[in-house]
């Protein structure tokens, strides 16, 4: 079996070339070269969209694509046929998106952004000192006692909740349907209106599909405290950006933490450089696949033995499997 590796990341494949499978290195931002065009295997990693759709319309013999970001988006976008299955990063992301994003919680509650301004300006910000500590407005300042809301509850959000509790928090999750998971209270996405009014913390880590788009609107944000902080380390597609922007400047909204955007990167034109209250990170709460090679292998070997593959978003198989 040819197997298309690119070259965005170190994979260790040797389990694979051992087993008597072709495993070839291509550019993620170059036409699928012409003696790669018989591979049956693409593996996808901070690829173009344009080399993407190439390789949609240019693999025939294509049986199986490993993206290896926790969203399969950009590759579900790219035109590939029914038959060719498709499977995401899902977990390989947990630990480093959870990561980041308790860093990014901390940063926004503790307004390290404002303490960052005053080091910048040489001030000792007695102001900041005497709002943390003064009982009308230190609950402000502490995820001690807070109620966090995680919209999109799934992996990720299994590693992130026990580290938000470990600090006092009390979770809620938001899924597509209520229950329990990892041990944590989750409603449904019909409910999160009811739980809106008292959240003081809204992470979302919801993927890019047609029924998230501008998910965070301004009916959502309206029903926030305006005390209320928002996280974002889903997807930039998730979020309207004008609606977020006004309730920054209205006053609607304490801070916002958008690790992603809709467009990426952020020109400099865009006008939530310069937003108040808003912390921006490049895209980095993941990046960091762990385990990539280890999903890469087992699903050959279960493409080959026909077994089912593990996180099949699309393709041949995937009705079957759902």
């Amino acid at each position: 079996m040819k197997i298309l590796a690119p070259d965005t990341i170190e994979l260790d494949l040797t389990e694979l070339t051992r087993a008597g499978d072709e495993v070839a290195t291509y550019a993620v931002d170059q036409p699928i070269p012409g003696d790669h065009r018989d591979a049956e295997v693409l593996i996808v990693w901070r690829n173009t969209a344009e080399n993407l759709a190439d390789a949609a319309h240019g693999l025939p013999d294509l049986k199986l694509v490993q993206t290896l970001a926790a969203g399969p988006d950009s590759v579900l976008a790219a035109g590939f046929a029914h038959h060719v299955a498709i499977t995401s990063g899902r977990s390989l992301h947990d630990g480093p998106v959870a990561e980041h994003a308790l860093a990014l919680v901390l940063a926004a509650v503790r307004r390290l952004d404002v303490l960052q301004e005053a080091q910048r300006d040489t001030t000792w910000n007695a102001e900041f000192n005497a709002a943390q500590s003064d009982p009308a407005t230190e609950k402000l300042y502490t995820l001690d006692g807070a109620n966090v809301t995680i919209w999109g509850f799934g992996s990720i959000a299994g590693r992130l909740a026990p580290l938000l509790a470990a600090l006092g928090a009390n979770v809620t999750g938001v899924a597509n349907s209520k229950g329990e998971r990892y041990g944590f209270p989750v409603v449904s996405t019909e409910e999160l209106p009811g739980v809106l009014g008292t959240t003081d913390v809204l992470i979302s880590i919801l993927p890019a599909t047609p029924d998230t788009a501008d998910a965070l609107n301004d009916d959502i944000l309206r029903q926030l405290p305006a005390s209320a902080v928002f996280v974002n380390v889903g997807r930039g597609a998730t979020v309207d950006e004008d609606a977020l922007l006004a309730a920054l400047r209205e006053g609607r909204l304490r801070v916002a933490v958008l690790d992603v955007t809709k467009q990426e990167p952020l020109p400099a034109w865009s006008e939530l450089w310069a937003a108040p209250n808003l912390i921006i990170t490049p895209h980095v709460a993941g990046n960091r696949p762990k385990g990539s090679s280890q999903l890469i292998v087992g699903n050959v070997a279960a493409l080959k033995d026909g077994k089912p593959l593990t996180n099949q978003v699309a393709g041949q198989g995937h009705e079957a499997a759902t």
